[in-house]
């Protein structure tokens, strides 16, 4: 049993209160907050705020003013903070942390039920001193703006404060400490913007959109932003400020702050006059300002006084913000989701993509971010947080957001129940995190030749798996060393060195299959795992009533199989007579439905395989 088990909420949280400066002061504290905002136990801009701080003393603050509100907002999940932070991954990286659970553990936290009682009443003092403090630096710094405009003159002389004042000014709004600034602020993305929607990349150009015109350059085609988002896939939203996002960032958000114009698109049969134009093309102040140069210099003086009031009230501006932020994108996920079809996302297996990385998604396996290999890529099985690091673009990003299904982000499956993310504290196989329970994870829970469950032989080179009697050439597990490879990867690792030089058809032909079993072998799985209906492996006289009947020299590939193992093929052309033979019969029985394209298909994909495999000239 957890020795955590033992202790109360109560005393789980005296203990925390005490030990938050200790906890503020250990060294690189990334992997530590990436802990808590994998268990949902922080804010993601409180998150976001504290790891862009740079500098020791930043970081230790930062780190202690979130600990200070995970004691304030969430007492009542301080049983999962320690069960989270108290991990063998954690405790391996931080000595301080090792030693506070061996303090829990071992009872030496006893003092700290004598601690005294928190006055409130000097707390209180404290905010009234704050806020008396805040609005007496606000009063003199609205006055001595004013003094500065009433002294300052064309023709009179600067002192250098006023010199370093009108320096300040002539910039946009400075940034806080820790921040970066965003790149639509930056100067090589002063015309043109990197968007993305669904799976599609683009370029957005800004003068473009705020004209009306067609503006997203993708894929050498360009698109106006209600095409764009049906290029992308996201057709059913209808909403393209929010389906179309550079960097995660939706346009709404960059028109709204500003950084962004565009006309409102609407579809108006009656003529209008070019004041209403104007109107109906900048509807925002923001925009209007524009217009008029007085206007504009009178809106910069008010900036430049709510910047100084910003510096202020950093802390407090900032969290609403963030808040704000957060019931934007809430509410335009509502409104760009209501239509969306679920049947689409039916089935064990959904295709996700994260940038230029693609696989394929296993409900079943899926547990959370860090926990649960739920994703097969070509080579491997990886978690969601893993995922997004297939592309170096993404891998800092946020994985509910950034993998997406079918155009939609994880975070919409998992809202809607399409994916269950596991308890916190679930300790199933998954989500144990012990060394077995991650090898299993390793390969593939179903045959890869028959997709069917059992007992498996997994390879230890690739995510494969295979019944021993499915793979070729069949698997004696008596016989079985401390690591096995496939018959694909064998076939990889000799590729190198296997042939010196290629060969015509006819040479490949007539060669002896004794010297190109492994060849064979591989053509043959390549067929079966493509074959997922089993329409082409088993016997069809045995499946298709009166099938002799039409068929006169009935073929399939399991007799393929045992021809091959039993050595009744001589040459290479016997063989691959024997393939085509399947699919010859196939055209003829089924003629144009179905099945005869699917015999078709194989067909190609074996011809494909064979000069590939046997290198063929072309």
């Amino acid at each position: 049993m957890d020795p955590l088990d033992f202790l109360t909420d109560e005393e789980l949280l005296r203990f925390f209160h005490c030990k938050k400066t200790e906890m503020s002061c250990i060294e690189q504290p990334r992997t530590f907050l990436n802990q808590l905002r994998d268990y949902n136990l922080v804010p993601e801009d409180i998150y976001k705020k504290v790891t862009r701080m740079k500098s020791k003393q930043q970081r230790e603050r930062g780190v202690y003013q979130l600990l200070d509100w995970l004691e304030t907002e969430r007492p009542h999940c301080i049983k999962v903070f320690w069960k989270c932070v108290f991990e063998d991954h954690i405790m391996q990286l931080y000595p301080a942390l090792r030693l506070l659970r061996n303090s829990l553990q071992d009872g030496s936290f006893s003092f700290i039920e004598n601690l005294p009682e928190k006055e409130e009443t000097s707390e209180n003092k404290k905010e009234e001193d704050k806020k008396k403090l805040v609005e007496k630096k606000g009063k003199k710094r609205k006055q001595s703006v004013e003094e500065e405009e009433e002294e300052a003159g064309p023709s009179s002389p600067c002192t250098p404060k006023q010199r370093k004042n009108q320096l300040k000014h002539s910039f946009s709004s400075p940034l806080r400490k820790g921040e970066k600034e965003d790149i639509w602020n930056w100067p090589i993305y002063k015309t043109q913007l990197p968007v993305t929607c669904g799976d599609k990349k683009g370029s957005l150009n800004r003068d473009k959109l705020a004209r009306g015109e067609k503006c997203i350059l993708a894929e050498e085609r360009w698109f106006s932003p209600q095409g764009f988002e049906e290029f992308g896939g996201r057709k059913s939203s209808k909403n393209w400020k929010i389906s179309i996002r550079c960097l995660n960032t939706p346009l709404q958000k960059l028109i709204q702050e500003g950084h962004l114009k565009c006309p409102t698109f609407i579809r108006c049969q009656r003529a209008a006059t070019q004041s209403e134009e104007r109107r109906r093309l900048f509807p925002s102040s923001r925009c209007e300002s524009s217009i008029s140069v007085s206007d504009t210099d009178s809106e910069k003086g008010e900036e430049e006084e709510e910047d100084d009031e910003e510096e202020d009230e950093e802390e407090e501006e900032e969290k609403e913000n963030g808040d704000k932020e957060q019931e934007d994108d809430d509410d335009g996920g509502e409104e760009r989701h209501d239509d969306v079809d679920l049947s689409r996302f039916g089935g064990p297996y959904l295709p996700v993509t994260c940038g230029s990385a693609e696989g394929i998604l296993k409900k079943d396996r899926f547990a959370s971010g860090p926990l649960g290999k739920c994703i097969r890529t070509a080579d491997r099985w990886l978690t969601p947080a893993d995922f997004v690091k297939e592309d170096p673009a993404f891998a800092d990003s946020f994985w509910k957001r950034s993998i997406l299904c079918k155009g939609e982000p994880l975070s919409f499956l998992i809202e809607r129940k399409v994916l269950q993310p596991h308890s916190l504290l679930c300790k199933c196989k998954l989500c144990s995190g012990q060394e077995e329970h991650l090898l299993e994870q390793q390969n593939d829970d179903d045959c890869f030749v028959c997709d069917g469950p059992g007992s498996l032989v997994c390879c230890d080179k690739c995510p494969r798996a295979f019944h021993s009697a499915c793979h070729l050439p069949p698997v004696d597990e008596s016989l079985l060393g401390p690591e096995w490879l496939c018959t694909y990867c064998v076939m990889t690792e000799s590729q190198g060195w296997y042939y010196e030089s290629d060969r015509t058809l006819s040479q490949a032909l007539n060669s002896r299959v004794s010297d190109f079993m492994l060849q064979c072998q591989h053509l043959l799985l390549q067929l079966y795992n493509s074959d997922k209906e089993r329409v082409f492996s088993l016997n069809p006289c045995l499946m298709v009533t009166g099938y002799r009947n039409f068929i006169k020299n009935p073929m399939w590939l399991d007799k393929v199989a045992e021809n091959l193992q039993n050595e009744r093929y001589s040459t290479v052309r016997e063989f691959v007579a024997d393939i085509l033979l399947i699919f010859d019969n196939c055209a003829a029985f089924n003629k144009n439905n179905e099945f005869g394209e699917m015999g078709a298909r194989l067909k190609q994909l074996f011809d494909r395989e064979f000069h590939r495999i046997f290198r063929v000239q072309q």
